[in-house]
């Protein structure tokens, strides 16, 4: 009989279980950060750290316009690796973001996971008891899952497709 390479304690169905659980996200997406300005967001990320615009995801000159938060959003990248850093941009006093900055100030706001399947994985992430900020809707190109911060160690998380994957259906 040939000898399994598991050791004798693990069945193969929990390593299988334990691996579609633990492979939810491919990467870090980008991280996003709420700044007052695009002037004082471009003076630190790109005259004092010396990023770039990542000008495939940014529509120049204005940044992405976000219709559902009122908000700009400018994507600056890094020279090496592939995470990128989200800049939040409010257009107005009342929005979502422009709340965040008057009640916390410009700096870190949420981290986004990129997937094979966000939506596969924000039902595995409900199922585990975090919780969707239902507002955020279901993926789509307009939109992704968040879930609240009380649930995931303070920190507000996102859920988007990979682009580097190749798209399905």
């Amino acid at each position: 009989m040939a000898s399994s390479p598991l050791p004798a304690a693990i069945h193969p169905e929990t390593l299988r279980s334990v691996l579609e659980w633990a492979t939810m996200f491919t990467r870090v997406d980008h991280i996003g950060i709420v700044a007052p300005s695009w002037d004082v967001a471009r003076g630190l990320l790109l005259d004092q750290f010396g990023l770039a615009i990542n000008e495939d995801r940014t529509s120049l000159p204005d940044g992405n316009y976000y219709r559902p938060g009122n908000t700009r959003i400018f994507f600056v990248k890094t020279p090496l690796g592939e995470t990128d850093v989200e800049v939040l941009i409010p257009l107005d006093d009342t929005s979502g973001i422009a709340r965040y900055l008057a009640r916390r100030g410009p700096g870190l706001h949420h981290l986004c996971y990129a997937s094979d399947d966000p939506r596969e994985d924000a039902r595995r992430l409900r199922e585990l008891g975090l919780e969707q900020i239902m507002e955020s809707g279901d993926v789509g190109p307009e939109s992704a899952p968040f879930f609240h911060p009380r649930t995931a160690l303070g920190i507000l998380t996102e859920i988007v497709r990979d682009r580097r994957l190749p798209r399905t259906g």
